[in-house]
């Protein structure tokens, strides 16, 4: 379809899920994604699959609120065929990923790091 003539293009949507009860995981791959992939009882079944013959799982809240730890995110993910690199950051993180070639890297930082410029340097 095309536009009329001087018509702006819309500005492209953003998926975004709000915070609800403890399920920061399963809102953060979600909204990573970019789309609604995972559920609180995916994320149920990831943790099953992690301690099969675990009583209490060790990968989830107590409470079965959520709060599942960052294995049930790694799991999740390679499930999809993604993957999540640990970050050290004693290391040069950024310039070993760029080096490797075409990679898309989701950086996290502080105000006060983003202020001052800080994450550009690789040493």
């Amino acid at each position: 379809m095309s536009q009329a003539p001087g018509a702006q293009p819309s500005p492209p949507s953003v998926y975004h899920e709000r915070q609800r009860l403890e399920l920061c995981a399963v809102h953060a791959l979600n909204n990573v994604l970019q789309q609604q992939l995972f559920s609180q009882e995916a994320a149920d079944e990831i943790c099953k699959r992690l301690a099969p013959d675990s009583r209490l799982n060790p990968h989830r809240s107590l409470l079965g609120t959520g709060n599942y730890d960052v294995n049930v995110i790694m799991a999740a993910l390679q499930g999809l065929g993604l993957a999540a690199v640990w970050w050290d950051r004693r290391r040069a993180f950024l310039a070993a990923a760029l080096a490797q070639g075409l990679c898309e890297v989701l950086l996290v930082v502080t105000k006060e790091v983003e202020e001052k410029g800080c994450w550009l340097q690789t040493d």
